[in-house]
């Protein structure tokens, strides 16, 4: 049984989609059968797997409206090792007609469902807002990761995530959890980012993850490159750290 995960942080910026397509590479990488899917219009978690957004006969767009399945629209991400379900700006038109549907908010739960055997892990890259988009994101999930940078900021942000997590739980998914917090872009020089560091794992204790994303510029030049960090310059400091990360994922979750 596939293990489901939103990447999500409703503030924009943060790093969610260098987490999505890193983490996917991490864990293919480690032997993990993985299927990443791009919630977001923009396509740059497609991108970032070498997957032209341009070029999509089908996409997650389809998936949705329930025209294609997650098998006919998956492609393999060149160098990533892992399956990638993408998106390009067409899905910008799904939130206007995903409204008039019936079961508009479980319609990726239930195209994930028959692709359930086929991976262990499915990464869902979320858009910066609280959308239609985003919440069939969290009705399929099990969990949520929440990428964040240690800034003032962030924690405001946080506290809103955590709330929607609560409310989606009480009314749509029941399984639903938060998983943990990864600290990335993170800056040790920085005397305020190690205090919020601090902060957060005084008030989350283990939900933040030990493996910390160093700021790192190898990782900021891979998808200009279509490709994940992880494979682009596995040598780098960024790189290590997300391989570190999925080995984090797949102990805790034994």
């Amino acid at each position: 049984m596939a293990r489901i995960f939103c990447i999500a942080n409703q503030k924009g910026g943060v790093g969610k989609t260098t987490t999505a397509v890193n983490l996917a590479a991490g864990l293919a990488h480690l032997g993990q059968r993985v299927l990443l899917v791009d919630l977001d219009p923009q396509g740059n978690a497609t991108m970032g797997s070498g997957v032209d957004k341009r070029q999509l006969a089908l996409s997650v767009y389809q998936v949705l409206l329930e025209s294609a399945t997650v098998e006919d629209a998956r492609q393999r991400s060149p160098k990533g090792g892992y399956d990638v379900l993408g998106a390009n700006r067409e899905l910008a038109g799904a939130e206007v007609e995903l409204v008039e549907l019936e079961r508009r908010h479980e319609r990726l739960r239930g195209a994930l469902k028959a692709v359930d055997a086929a991976y262990d892990f499915v990464l869902i890259d979320c858009p910066p807002s609280l959308s239609l988009l985003t919440l069939n994101g969290l009705c399929s999930a099990h969990g949520v990761i929440v990428p964040m940078q240690c800034e003032y900021f962030a924690l405001e942000g946080l506290s809103d995530l955590v709330n929607t997590v609560r409310q989606v739980r009480s009314n749509l998914n029941k399984d639903l959890a938060l998983i943990g917090l990864l600290r990335v872009m993170f800056d040790p020089r920085i005397t305020l980012q190690q205090q919020v560091s601090e902060q957060l794992k005084s008030h989350f204790g283990d939900k933040v993850f030990n493996v910390v994303i160093p700021r790192n510029v190898r990782l900021a030049e891979a998808p200009s490159y279509g490709q994940p960090g992880v494979v682009f310059d596995p040598a780098s400091k960024g790189a290590v750290a997300f391989v570190e990360f999925a080995r984090e994922m797949v102990q805790r979750l034994g």
